[in-house]
């Protein structure tokens, strides 16, 4: 059993695909207060900064588990989590017919070890079509999704080539983390 120190339903339900015991618990860290132009650093900062912010609510009687997401465009640019329909629309233009690597960084921490891993999965994608791209918008599952992505979802049928984890594209590499969860 652990702690997942996120309110984020498709961690939660990899976890579950994983048979992994949970309780999910909200914690609250300002993601707006990192700056970096390395999308390994910000979000190596952002899921350091989350674990401070549960450590400070939660003792370890359970294991602690928090991650962060963020997706780095081809040139380096780093794609958050848009704030509206037209912001989303212009970040997913950005990976529309081009490679981009979906960063995650987790953080595993017991009373006895802290496993910390940073991976990425690269993917690219053929050109979106205007109309199926449109639906998706207006469809408003892109929100509070690293880059307005869901590689489970939209963005799937536009894959032309992966390399890495399928998992940790979705938010938490769960084959790198299971491992960890038997000391």
């Amino acid at each position: 059993m652990l702690r997942l120190c996120s309110t984020s339903p498709t961690r939660a339900k990899l976890l579950d695909s994983f048979a992994i015991e949970y309780i999910q618990s909200k914690i609250e860290f300002d993601e707006e207060s990192i700056k970096s132009n390395s999308a390994k650093s910000f979000v190596f900062s952002v899921v350091k900064g989350k674990l401070n912010s549960a450590l400070n609510i939660y003792d370890l009687t359970l294991p602690i588990l928090v991650a962060d997401t963020v997706i780095a465009t081809k040139k380096g640019k780093i794609l958050r989590k848009a704030k509206n329909k037209s912001e989303a629309k212009e970040i997913l233009l950005e990976q529309s017919g081009s490679e981009i690597a979906i960063i995650t960084a987790s953080i595993l921490k017991s009373k006895k070890l802290e496993f910390i891993d940073i991976s990425a999965t690269h993917y690219l994608f053929k050109k979106f079509d205007e109309e199926d791209l449109q639906n998706y918008l207006d469809s408003n599952e892109w929100q509070g999704k690293a880059g307005a992505c869901m590689v489970e979802g939209f963005c799937k049928k536009y894959i032309r080539k992966v390399i890495g984890l399928e998992s940790n594209a979705m938010g938490l590499p769960v084959e790198k983390i299971k491992p960890w969860l038997e000391f």
